[in-house]
């Protein structure tokens, strides 16, 4: 059964994918190749995104406990990055190189605001480095889209990546507007979980390896844990999963905008 990766092995893992990430944008013979998973955005906006979204993290870690975002960190704040090859992969590593400084001088424990009140997802710095690792594990597969070489997530980030999700993304006290449903999500790697939607919200539990538990899921679906992830995140069709029963369920865990 899946277990949280401890907290050096998440900055491990977050600092395997942003030397993925910047070995990609180093590497583009041109930053203006368009990002298919990415509409509207070159590789250049994408590599912005993810040098401001690693300043605005290692800020708002090191702010510390809060209960409103602290200032400066909204998507919108943040000086542009610099558009020359070079410049902006020095940009870049001084950013995730930002992040990772904040969140060793933090600790895994020390509170912290972030977006996932009402998720089973803790507000603490270590949540915020498992966060941060899915986001990217994904763009970096967005950069590789975009130079046309994809590849499947890593076994490990991708594991951790489908319970992440399930925590920080699915899991909320907001009521379920439809008729009560499970949902299984299987992994050809062995790991499964299990998300409960009903008038409470949304909350998920591991199942053991193999999934298979007493009571059928109204809808089941398969495949490895990079192609879970990948169409959690809207990168590959939900339907790239093999689904067994109600495939409603999913379109409708989709569509869904909690409080709306």
């Amino acid at each position: 059964m899946h277990t949280t990766p401890d907290f050096p092995d998440l900055l491990r893992l977050l600092d395997e994918r942003s030397g993925a990430f910047l070995a990609l944008v180093a590497a583009a013979p041109d930053l203006g190749v368009p990002v298919p998973t990415c509409p509207g955005w070159t590789l250049f906006d994408l590599a912005e995104h993810v040098g401001q979204g690693r300043r605005r993290w290692a800020t708002i870690v090191a702010f510390g406990p809060a209960d409103q975002r602290p200032a400066g960190t909204a998507p919108t704040d943040g000086p542009p990055a610099p558009r020359a090859h070079e410049a902006l992969q020095r940009w870049l590593a001084e950013s995730v190189a930002e992040l990772d400084a904040a969140l060793r001088d933090a600790g895994p424990d020390r509170g912290c605001w972030a977006w996932w009140p009402e998720s089973q997802s803790p507000l603490t710095a270590g949540a915020v480095a498992r966060h941060q690792l899915q986001e990217v594990a994904v763009h970096t597969y967005d950069a590789q889209v975009g130079l046309g070489a994809p590849q499947p997530l890593p076994d490990e980030a991708a594991v951790d990546g489908v319970e992440e999700f399930l925590s920080t993304c699915n899991a909320t006290t907001y009521p379920w507007p439809h008729a009560p449903a499970t949902l299984d999500y299987v992994s050809t790697e062995g790991p499964a979980w299990r998300l409960w939607l009903d008038g409470d919200g949304a909350r998920f539990a591991r199942l053991p390896d193999g999934g298979a538990p007493a009571d059928a899921a109204t809808l089941t679906g398969r495949g490895s844990a990079s192609q879970i992830v990948l169409s959690m995140y809207g990168r590959i069709p939900v339907r790239s999963l093999t689904l067994e029963g109600d495939s409603q369920v999913l379109d409708r865990l989709v569509d869904w905008v909690p409080g709306d």
